[in-house]
């Protein structure tokens, strides 16, 4: 590798005598580096506030085919929330209680029964046992036909409009395709019967999902069954937002599996707590846009892939007889070294060197020796 210099001319002037041009900065160069000027490599640091930092680029000579290269990652650009249609928002329905409907379904027998007795053909038993006074009846006419369609329109409404709300669940009502309102009251209610019902459950749930795949912090895949905690609370943008809001937490879920890496059995307490903070945060926030809360995402099991079990089991257990061993060694050492001090201490033997490393050759193998048969 050869390195160049380009030098200025002299700045009094040309050598040829010609007029003074601009003078250039020299310049560094080789083969396999661009061209740097000299004076950026000896100046002082810019202003940081007047001059912005930029992503500095390292690129080679034209004709060399390398790309250039960023020494500096520019930011990513960050993920657009889930975000259903804005005025879709719950709001409460405009219900009547229950008495009023049975009242008006009431209304519509008593006004067929009465149309009948005027038509004169309520039979001569239901005249009797209503009390009712004789009447040579003038017949179904047109002002009887109408006021049978009045009274049976009326029954009808009142009847058909009858609900019974439940404690944990609650109406989203629709009309021609518009959201109308939810009803979350319980007990004998009217609702218009020409508004379309659709039951949502907004009780606190959990769902304990099937296997789903992910991997740790090493990329091994992984087998996990997570638990769920969450319920609904905007009953507008989950039955009316998405097509089925318990599909789209699944699928919430699993994207979230693959994107935070999930520790393995027998790791520290702290880590599975990291992956469940982790995983409640990205559902929370993908599940919120529909209007479900996500209270907790928790992995209740953790297994190997079946193509990786095998592998990591045996991995496992390698270092398990490592540790095992090391603990051993250590343990047999201090053992060794105890005996060897108390012994020359209290002057029970004089050893030189040679004797004191032979003494510590037959005492490190009877330890041993000791500790590997009462191993199991």
């Amino acid at each position: 590798m050869s390195t160049t210099t380009a030098h200025t001319p002299d700045s009094d002037g040309p050598p040829d005598g010609g007029p003074p041009s601009r003078p250039v900065p020299r310049l560094i160069q080789n083969e396999i580096t661009t061209e740097i000027p000299v004076h950026l490599l000896f100046r002082d640091d810019p202003d940081p506030v007047s001059v912005p930092l930029r992503p500095a680029v390292v690129g080679r000579r034209q004709g060399t085919g390398e790309q250039p290269r960023l020494r500096r990652p520019l930011p990513a650009k960050p993920r657009p929330a889930a975000a259903v249609d804005p005025e879709l928002v719950e709001c409460p329905a405009r219900v009547l209680p229950g008495a009023a409907g049975v009242c008006a379904g009431l209304g519509g027998v008593a006004g067929g029964l009465a149309t009948s007795w005027w038509a004169g053909v309520l039979p001569p038993l239901a005249v009797h046992a209503l009390n009712l006074p004789a009447h040579g009846g003038a017949g179904l006419g047109p002002a009887q036909w109408a006021a049978y369609a009045g009274a049976g329109a009326l029954g009808l409404f009142g009847f058909a409009g009858l609900a019974r709300g439940v404690t944990g669940r609650a109406w989203v009502l629709g009309l021609f395709g518009r959201y109308r309102g939810t009803v979350r009251r319980t007990g004998l209610l009217w609702v218009n019967p020409l508004l379309l019902r659709r039951r949502v459950d907004v009780r606190l749930r959990h769902w304990r999902s099937e296997e789903m795949p992910a991997a740790d912090g090493n990329g091994v895949a992984l087998r996990v069954v997570v638990l769920v905690v969450w319920r609904v609370r905007d009953t507008a943008r989950a039955a009316l937002g998405v097509e089925d809001h318990e599909t789209y937490l699944r699928e919430c879920v699993e994207a979230a599996l693959a994107r935070v890496p999930v520790e393995p059995p027998g790791t520290a307490r702290g880590s599975v707590e990291m992956a469940t903070d982790a995983l409640t945060r990205l559902v929370t926030a993908d599940a919120a846009g529909i209007g479900l809360e996500v209270f907790s995402v928790q992995p209740v099991r953790v297994e190997y892939a079946p193509e990786v079990a095998a592998a990591m089991h045996r991995r496992r257990l390698a270092v398990l007889d490592t540790q095992q061993r090391s603990t051993m060694l250590t343990s047999v050492v201090d053992s060794v070294e105890d005996t060897v001090t108390r012994l020359t201490m209290r002057g029970l033997v004089e050893l030189d060197d040679y004797e004191r490393k032979v003494l510590v050759r037959d005492l490190t193998v009877a330890f041993c020796s000791g500790r590997t048969g009462s191993m199991p």
